[in-house]
């Protein structure tokens, strides 16, 4: 049996997933998982397709293991998984492929190091992708590897949509908006197609909503505008990023309350966004569990500048037919769908609330002017595919 692995490494977790590809090179899940809390308490758990658990392990001690570390640890197993195959590829999310990368890439020496110079537009997210494409290089050094870009599935959107209001000469040298969650999107206009044609080709809003959260206004399955920018700090409130901001915060907190730029980096990134505002936890899950004010206003604030930017999408696509929930919130909190939608009514959207409650497919009533679903991303297949068309040619 032959294999695609695709991998996701992110700051504090690893997700991954293992195609087996069929007698026409399709791929098909095997299986799937995902490293979480890494640097605190590393914890796995792998699963079938069918939700058989294959591995479950928990590190109360291993707050030392490295990304590197968990990624050997999953290398041995995922080539034991396939006892009877070979994994023939391993591809990779990559947040920021910058100006130049717009299409998933085969990884050489030289890619690699072009996309190290655009870790700083990605803090939290590119370091850890190369280290994972590293790994892999030192344990299986003749394993063709391939990048796929979170930031390629917007580089056709508009011009006007990617500009800021700076100095031509800064536009010109990559100081854009870039817009990330792409393989997300790229994912949800093909299920989109499949599942409700008519409404794929109209105008869309697809609600990205996890700890990363982002809107994508799509046309016709096209990316029109994205609320992410030049990095993915920009646009919507998050787990413990800000989200959009007056930039005058950031002088003033740099001139007038003595910030450095590496601290007003940590506060943006890793101490804001619900985590900041609550005071308690970057997780919606433990807000909504919570008696504490601070919570509630977390979340408030939360939906607020969700429906806020929903409405500042459908002005850029003139309109609106339908919105997509999908991610970890998106797919799974229905109280917060709930209060998203109902500060939509103004666009003739009807919530459906025992669909909603059920996490029914779609959780419109009849009467909505507005369509709105609830599709589960799958930004692992998404590698896997593009993988498998750029090494189509050298499969054996």
């Amino acid at each position: 049996m032959k294999a695609i692995v695709s991998l996701n490494s992110g700051s504090s977790s690893i997700k991954f997933g293992v195609f087996r590809l069929d007698e026409g090179n399709h791929p098909v899940h095997s299986a799937g998982g995902k490293f979480e809390k890494i640097g605190i308490a590393p914890s796995l758990r792998i699963a079938t397709d069918e939700g058989e658990v294959l591995l479950e392990k928990d590190c109360p001690d291993g707050a030392h293991l490295t990304h590197a570390d968990l990624l050997d640890f999953l290398f041995d197993w995922a080539t034991s998984h396939i006892a009877s195959g070979t994994i023939v590829a391993i591809g990779h999310r990559v947040v920021h492929g910058g100006t130049r990368f717009v299409a998933p890439q085969r990884v050489t020496p030289e890619l690699l190091d072009e996309l190290e110079t655009l870790s700083p537009l990605a803090p939290l997210h590119q370091p850890h992708n190369l280290v994972a494409i590293r790994t892999l290089a030192r344990l299986a050094p003749d394993l063709p590897q391939v990048a796929c870009f979170d930031t390629a599935f917007h580089h056709d959107k508009p011009e006007v949509a990617a500009r800021m209001a700076i100095p031509r000469s800064l536009h010109e040298a990559g100081i854009r908006r870039y817009g990330f969650h792409g393989l997300s999107y790229e994912y949800i206009a093909r299920a989109l197609d499949r599942l409700d044609p008519a409404l794929a080709r109209g105008k869309v809003i697809a609600a990205h909503l996890g700890n990363g959260a982002s809107l994508c206004a799509m046309a016709g399955g096209l990316s029109i505008d994205t609320t992410m920018g030049f990095t993915a700090l920009d646009g919507l409130m998050m787990g413990t990023r800000c989200g959009r901001l007056d930039p005058g915060v950031v002088l003033h907190l740099q001139t007038q309350m003595g910030y450095s730029a590496e601290a007003v980096e940590t506060m943006l990134y890793r101490q804001s966004g619900l985590l900041g505002v609550s005071g308690i936890s970057s997780d919606m899950r433990a807000l909504a569990a919570s008696a504490e004010p601070a919570a509630r206003e977390a979340i408030e604030l939360f939906a607020y500048r969700t429906a806020r930017e929903i409405g500042a999408l459908t002005a850029s696509l003139q309109g609106l037919d339908g919105l997509v929930f999908t991610a970890g919130i998106g797919e799974n909190d229905a109280d917060l769908r709930a209060d998203i939608c109902a500060r939509l009514g103004w666009l003739g959207l009807t919530l459906d609330e025992e669909a909603n409650a059920a996490h029914a497919p779609v959780i419109s009533a009849p009467e909505s002017r507005i369509a709105v679903r609830v599709i589960p991303t799958d930004e692992e297949r998404m590698i896997a595919l593009h993988t498998l068309r750029i090494l189509q040619g050298d499969l054996p």
